[in-house]
């Protein structure tokens, strides 16, 4: 669903806990000037509505180890075998985002690797068997920007846009 019908607590809610997904429950409540109560109901319909996607810890790749991330475009022999490749793909523990794309591939990966030798070692053994034509890799040196969508910023977005189709 595109544009889900979130009302100002929604958004309110979104804001503290995309901010700090460890927040109390009740410390929003506060911020929010309702009950706990209310707020366990709102995040469970967040959660039922697809908004909310769960919560997790992030793991830094670098501190493990892996040193290279890259991102690779794959262009696949037979593009048939979308759904084949995908499901191999997700036996790789290296690949941790996997996007169908228009344009010059049919696939766009990013992956770990603990240095080049091992993201040699990933392409050659795991990557070229799944039936690729030809890949582009492109290493990144450092992620000058890694965030979550801003709420605030696009709910003006998608409130100005709504009052433009009126």
């Amino acid at each position: 669903m595109a544009n889900q019908k979130l009302d100002n607590l929604d958004r309110q809610i979104l804001r503290l806990i995309s901010d700090d997904a460890r927040i109390p429950f009740l410390e929003v409540a506060r911020a929010c000037e309702v009950s706990g109560a209310a707020i366990h109901q709102r995040i469970q319909k967040l959660t039922n509505m697809g908004v909310l996607k769960g919560s997790m810890f992030i793991i830094d790749p670098e501190k493990m180890g892996y040193e290279t991330c890259a991102y690779i475009g794959l262009n696949l022999k037979n593009p048939e075998s979308f759904d084949e490749v995908v499901e191999k793909l997700k036996s790789i523990p290296e690949v941790v985002e996997c996007h169908y794309t228009t344009g010059d591939y049919d696939l766009f990966i990013k992956i770990y690797a603990i240095n080049n030798h091992h993201l040699l070692d990933i392409i050659h053994d795991k990557l070229q068997p799944l039936g690729l034509a030809r890949s582009e890799s492109i290493i990144s040196f450092h992620s000058a920007i890694n965030r979550q969508l801003p709420i605030a910023e696009l709910t003006k977005a998608v409130e100005e846009e709504g009052d433009d189709q009126r």
